[in-house]
């Protein structure tokens, strides 16, 4: 079991940066590969960055490569989201996730994959 709280989220203007948290609780964080994603009102969750359970791999949704960075301190149990060049576009809550397997091979984007999932934290940018 892992369980999961976002933190860092708050309002912005647009070009500034801002890194989001997520503490995990739990004996098997570092076992898990885990993802960040994103949603606003009326819209899907969507897949924005993912890092493998040893922090060796990552994969980025195109609208973020190059403006965010996803990291993992396992010793930690913590994983961060750095993002820099915030456009009123990136204004969502964000959720940090666990994939529901244990050292899976490959990294996922999508929702069904991830069995655990933070609370959200509001990211908002203004123009």
């Amino acid at each position: 079991q892992v369980q999961l709280v976002e933190s860092g989220g708050g309002l912005v203007q647009a070009g500034d940066s801002l890194v989001l948290s997520c503490a995990a609780s739990g004996h098997t964080f570092s076992r898990h590969n885990m993802g960040w994603f994103r949603q606003t009102p009326g819209r899907e969750r969507e897949f924005v960055a993912v890092i493998s359970a040893s922090g060796g791999s990552t994969h980025y949704a195109d609208f973020v490569k190059g403006r965010f960075t996803i990291s993992r301190d396992n010793a930690k149990n913590t994983m961060s989201l750095q993002m820099m060049s915030l456009k009123p576009d990136d204004t969502a809550v964000y959720y940090c996730a666990a994939d529901q397997q244990q050292w899976r091979r490959g990294l996922f984007s999508g929702t069904r994959d991830y069995g655990y999932w933070g609370q959200g934290t509001q990211v908002t940018v203004t123009s």
